[in-house]
């Protein structure tokens, strides 16, 4: 029996509040009881009423990082959130087409802050969607990815249509939330589950992916997969929603429940 837990790659921008991105990722990886190791595509200033700035990595250091992960460790599957710049975006595409692998097709912030401009747009269509295993847009990021507006079940048909699975996360703050799965060559599915109402869902897309990709590396079947994903994203939510860290929108739970313990009376 092999003792080691499944490698799971993020390639993503950081966030200094914590929330998003790798901070996000390599917490979710860990409590699906696999091994995060990360590239980063980014650095942002962010808190939770926004991002401050951005400084992109230069292609070539994303590069090296790739290979430095590659040469050393049995990576079962990737997950993508923020690659800052088309360049990128066709390297993700060139080097880690062969693997599964989870687009998170970030383009704006929970801020409403811009993550991805029109040519990094165009390279996800050109470039990342074709080899992507899934992609998890919201309604928005679907949108905008395809150039047209839509129902949800409409956006994920067309964007399987480029090559990948895609669910087409839900929004809603009340009652139910639906995802549409779509796989190439079949008719988009309808996965509802309960809303939950809070302000803390900073990083929530990006749990939501990682927690995908870090099933798929564990051989679950792509539907199981897509509902473990959201009822554990779900759980996170729960965990955080009477949280009051920070001014703006905060963040979505990246600890576990805190154990009790019986009081140790004569100690």
């Amino acid at each position: 029996m092999n003792p080691n837990p499944p490698v799971v790659l993020a390639v993503a921008g950081t966030d200094s509040g914590g929330a998003a991105g790798l901070a996000a990722d390599l917490a979710t990886f860990a409590a699906h009881g696999t091994h995060g190791a990360c590239v980063v595509t980014a650095i942002t200033a962010q808190d939770t009423t926004g991002v401050r700035s951005i400084h992109v990595t230069p292609v070539q250091m994303v590069a090296d990082q790739i290979d430095a992960v590659l040469d050393d460790l049995p990576v079962a599957a990737v997950k993508t959130g923020m690659l800052g710049s088309p360049e990128v975006v066709r390297l993700v595409a060139e080097r880690l087409a062969h693997l599964p692998l989870v687009v998170d097709p970030v383009l704006v912030a929970t801020s409403g802050a811009v993550l991805g401009d029109e040519a990094v747009r165009a390279a996800y269509v050109a470039h990342l969607l074709p080899v992507a295993h899934v992609i998890t847009p919201n309604a928005g990021e679907a949108a905008a990815l395809l150039g047209t507006d839509g129902a949800p079940d409409v956006l994920a048909a067309a964007l399987a249509d480029l090559g990948p699975s895609v669910v087409v996360t839900g929004g809603g703050t009340s009652g139910t939330c639906t995802d549409w799965l779509a796989v190439p060559g079949q008719a988009p599915v309808a996965l509802t589950h309960p809303a939950l109402e809070t302000r803390n869902d900073h990083g929530t897309g990006c749990t939501f992916s990682a927690a995908l990709a870090a099933l798929l590396a564990r051989d679950v079947p792509l539907p199981d997969a897509v509902r473990r994903a959201a009822a554990y994203t779900a759980s996170q939510l729960a965990l955080s929603k009477d949280w009051n860290l920070g001014r703006g929108r905060g963040p979505i739970a990246h600890t576990q429940p805190m154990p009790t313990h019986p009081i140790e009376e004569n100690r």
